[in-house]
């Protein structure tokens, strides 16, 4: 079973969710929905409310509070922390208890998340375009959506190369953090601080060049892997290994005739740029 938590705004609003690709369903952090719904200024307020409301729906012996469950999620200050969650149905429910002239609205918003992921997953190809509007509307330019759009596919041939070759869990991190370190001399995290970045996808803030050399990487383990035919970690590593030094050799001879490193510290924040510009630029 595999989480995979996301950001869904609401009117500029930012609800944290997690989708659960067994059950096929999201959850929903129920503070955020409360001060969406609330008004709250601040997450404080709005936890202090769902506190309040939690336990007199717990008096009345409401059965949409006792179902409820927690998950990990990241916090504001960028820790993971045990939230209150609660799926489509459930938070219908809880809807009905809180007055709000956004109930409506918001139970409509919550039918449409819902709808568009089950009907992603029926044709990933409005995943693609999902995410080609979600870059757009961060600033991203399109010379780089392209390219980025492009990595995704890669990493996703990848990391079914490795599924098929018996790489299990915290192996696909491991691999990732050889191929990384392989070519550009950094773990994955390492890169991450280089770059300052938190919480923050490390692909979404590479240059152009850092992300094309990346791309040359995982394509060239993955082909690699599918000559090679390895089974278990230690074999992936080797393979691993060797589509990072493809992509490490090709760094190598851009730098020479650059005169200069092309791992960069920039990161997206410095390079999002007004609509109409290129976006992230190469340094």
């Amino acid at each position: 079973m595999t989480k995979k938590q996301e950001i869904q705004l609401f009117e500029e609003k930012k609800v944290r969710t997690v989708w659960d690709d067994a059950a096929e369903k999201w959850y929903f952090s129920i503070v955020d929905v409360v001060a969406v719904l609330t008004g709250s200024k601040d997450y404080l307020t709005a936890r202090k409310y769902w506190n309040k409301l939690k336990q007199r729906l717990r008096e009345e012996g409401n059965e949409t509070v006792t179902n409820c469950h927690q998950l990990k999620l990241t916090a504001a200050d960028g820790k993971m922390r045990l939230t209150d969650v609660a799926d489509q149905e459930q938070l219908f429910r809880l809807i009905q208890s809180i007055p709000s002239s956004k109930a409506e609205p918001f139970k409509q918003w919550m039918a449409r998340v819902a709808s568009n992921r089950i009907d992603q997953i029926q044709d990933p190809e409005l995943s693609i375009e999902q995410a080609i509007a979600d870059y757009r509307r961060l600033g991203y330019g399109e010379k780089w959506i392209n390219q980025r759009i492009k990595s995704i596919e890669v990493r996703k041939e990848l990391t079914d190369e490795w599924e098929r070759s018996g790489v299990q869990g915290q192996q696909f991190a491991s691999l990732t953090d050889i191929i990384t370190k392989t070519w550009s001399g950094m773990t994955t995290r390492e890169y991450k601080h280089h770059k300052g970045l938190k919480k923050e996808n490390l692909r979404d803030n590479m240059t152009n060049i850092e992300l094309a050399l990346n791309i040359l990487a995982e394509a060239s383990t993955t082909e690699i892997s599918k000559q090679r035919n390895p089974k278990g970690f230690t074999q992936n590593a080797m393979v691993a290994k060797a589509g990072g030094n493809t992509a490490k050799v090709a760094r190598a001879q851009l730098e020479k005739e650059l005169g200069r490193t092309v791992i960069s510290r920039s990161k997206a924040a410095d390079h999002l740029l007004p609509q109409g510009t290129d976006g992230i630029e190469e340094q």
